[in-house]
């Protein structure tokens, strides 16, 4: 007597949960401002999130921070790896990483 078929069959209880619950649950005040450009849906968003009516400053520090990401220069590993100052953090990272595969850590 097999219980396989009832332990995969358990996933679908949460499964219908969540997709029951889903419509109900607000979207991301972040991804509404800087992704589907609408700042009113974003301002009621932040509303109900922080539960105040003046969000402004919240509505601006995103923008802020997406103006800042958008000014940053992106550098290739290359480039990282011929800059001193980060070289050898970087290859420490790597050598470390390496040994964890090897060693078999990440499976325990």
């Amino acid at each position: 007597e097999s219980r396989w078929p009832f332990l995969f069959g358990a996933i679908i209880v949460p499964s219908l949960i969540q997709v029951v619950i889903l419509p109900f649950l607000p979207e991301s005040p972040r991804y509404l401002l800087l992704e589907k450009h609408n700042r009113s849906k974003a301002e009621k968003a932040f509303q109900r999130f922080l539960g105040k009516d003046d969000v402004s400053h919240e509505i601006e520090e995103v923008l802020a921070e997406s103006r800042a990401q958008r000014n940053t220069k992106l550098v290739s590993v290359v480039q990282l790896l011929r800059t001193r100052a980060v070289r050898w953090q970087i290859l420490t990272v790597v050598v470390t990483m390496g040994c964890y595969q090897l060693c078999g850590l990440n499976a325990v």
